[in-house]
């Protein structure tokens, strides 16, 4: 099989020739850790991985008169284009203060503004002022913030260019300046985690109102992908997961917004996995049951998760395509390779039966031994069915 037969038939439960092995996102500190000026398809070609193109693609609504936001420059790494419109003006300014570089944000519109503050290190960036401050925040997003639309031409030539090499993944859109694809987790970065839990016991109907606004935003960009060649579409995020929200505040405020957007994925023919990367053993039949493809991270809890993969897989094995399980931060760094090895054949051994698995570390991560790189791969090679 190609790479992208083979994760094709296991996000389809189908058995492939042996077992498919991929990563989440190759974060730019990793690629630069391997070797100056390597991309993500040398990498995948380097160490043996399945290939995973990712391609954002945003365009403004021309018959609204929306626009990109001229002042933005070339997107950043997994960076949407940020639409603005005549009542939703996006303005800049260096964060002072010590923490690193940042950027302050004003959004201008004709009822208000909102601010927002980023720091950028030197693996990633986070929020340091958070966007909604009072409950009548979200009313300026639901009144004047213009949804995106998805670029199927930008999709259609991403994957001409990729060559067929591997699949082709996306993401359902976030809040443009700084958001995740799930409705709660895009939530959680505008407004703070703690302060959304305790909104969900303070003011329940808020908190749902808000989750609407930001599904109804979502909506338009998955209406408008139907032709787009993705091959998977992400949607959640680890807000979401039993390590940091109960089952309850799961099955009341996050699967009533998040599924919706599942079935409208699939409306526009596309495949979706629904990303958990912390704890998940307690509501994986809440996720499943949203009627995603594919569910990951499945992180164990060596890395701070809770996934057992024999468990899952004997749960919902047949209804979704299982994805992650490896430890990247005991397994890729620091250990004997034969360690490494061993990890591989757990992982195959536990959830790789009957096909439907792809093993891919816990999320992302931001440095790898080499070598340990190869030996992961190679032993996944070699887990044939």
């Amino acid at each position: 099989m190609t790479s992208r037969e083979r994760l094709l038939a296991a996000l389809d439960r189908k058995v492939s020739d042996r077992l498919p092995v991929t990563t989440h996102h190759l974060m730019p500190s990793l690629l630069a850790g391997i070797g100056e000026g390597v991309d993500p398809r040398e990498f995948f070609e380097q160490f043996g991985f399945d290939p995973v193109t990712w391609v954002v693609a945003h365009r403004p609504d021309d018959s609204t008169g929306a626009y990109r936001d001229p002042d933005q420059g070339p997107p950043g790494y997994l960076e949407p284009v940020w639409i603005c419109s005549d009542d939703w003006r996006i303005e800049r300014e260096p964060l002072t203060g010590t923490g690193g570089p940042g950027i302050h944000y004003r959004i201008h519109t004709p009822a208000g503004v909102l601010t927002m503050a980023l720091r950028d290190g030197t693996d990633t960036m986070w929020v340091v002022e958070r966007l909604i401050k009072q409950p009548t925040d979200i009313d300026l997003i639901a009144r004047f913030a213009p949804p995106p639309l998805c670029d199927v031409r930008e999709v259609e030539q991403q994957a001409e260019a990729s060559g067929g090499e591997g699949i082709i993944r996306g993401q359902v859109p976030g809040f443009d300046i700084y958001g995740q694809p799930g409705c709660w987790q895009d939530a959680a970065v505008l407004f703070g985690i703690e302060n959304l839990i305790m909104a969900t016991n303070d003011d329940p109907n808020w908190v749902k109102e808000f989750l609407g606004i930001l599904r109804d935003r979502k909506l338009p960009w998955l209406r408008s992908s139907e032709g787009a060649p993705y091959d998977l579409l992400e949607m959640g995020g680890g807000d979401a997961s039993s390590t940091v929200i109960s089952p309850a505040i799961f099955e009341m405020f996050v699967a009533p917004f998040d599924a919706p957007l599942i079935a409208e994925a699939h409306r526009a023919g596309h495949r979706v996995v629904y990303h958990t990367c912390g704890g998940m053993m307690p509501i994986l039949e809440l996720i499943a049951g949203m009627e995603p493809d594919a569910m990951e991270t499945f992180t164990p809890p060596s890395l701070g998760g809770d996934a057992d993969l024999a468990e899952a897989k004997r749960r919902i094995g047949d209804q979704v395509c299982m994805i992650g399980g490896f430890d990247q931060a005991r397994y890729l760094q620091g250990c004997d390779l034969e360690e490494t090895t061993a990890e591989v054949q757990r992982c195959f051994r536990e959830a790789g039966e009957g096909g439907g698995y792809i093993l891919a570390p816990s999320d992302h991560f931001f440095e790898a031994d080499p070598v340990l790189l190869t030996a992961l791969t190679t032993e996944a090679r070699a887990c044939a069915y």
